[in-house]
């Protein structure tokens, strides 16, 4: 006889099992739904299965970068509308494009975020392990 886990059911456990009990896809994907959240809470709850912990760091390194990216966007925004109420007609006018230019590129980064968002729930789900440059290597790393 092996030394082989066996579950409540009293079945070995599936190849494609998780820690959690979801399926291995199943719970890579969900290292997405909520972004940094979501990617924290499955990389604590599965410390045994390094494709769950891929995605989760993927998960916490690309809504990271999109937070950061999304903040720094709305930060200058608002400076330049700040400075554009300080000065006269026309650096108001001025501002007012730059900040609205701002304004455009943030919304368009949240646009590519929330269809890569998808992209990554749906190709996991999938088990194509979708695998972003920067982030897969220092997901690689952690995982």
């Amino acid at each position: 006889m092996g030394a082989e886990p066996i579950d409540e059911r009293g079945d070995t456990p599936l190849a494609g099992e998780s820690g959690t009990g979801l399926e291995e896809n199943v719970a890579a994907a969900l290292a997405y739904v909520l972004g940094f959240v979501s990617g924290i809470v499955m990389y604590l709850l599965e410390p045994d299965n390094p494709t769950v912990r891929f995605h989760a760091v993927q998960s916490i390194v690309v809504s990271g970068a999109v937070f950061v990216l999304l903040m720094i966007l709305n930060v200058i925004g608002a400076v330049l509308a700040a400075a554009g109420s300080v000065g006269g007609a026309g650096s108001a006018i001025a501002f007012g494009l730059v900040g609205g230019l701002f304004g455009l590129v943030s919304l368009l980064v949240w646009l590519a975020s929330l269809a890569l968002w998808i992209y990554l729930i749906v190709r996991t789900y999938q088990e194509r392990n979708p695998r972003l440059p920067v982030a897969a290597g220092i997901a690689d790393r952690y995982a």
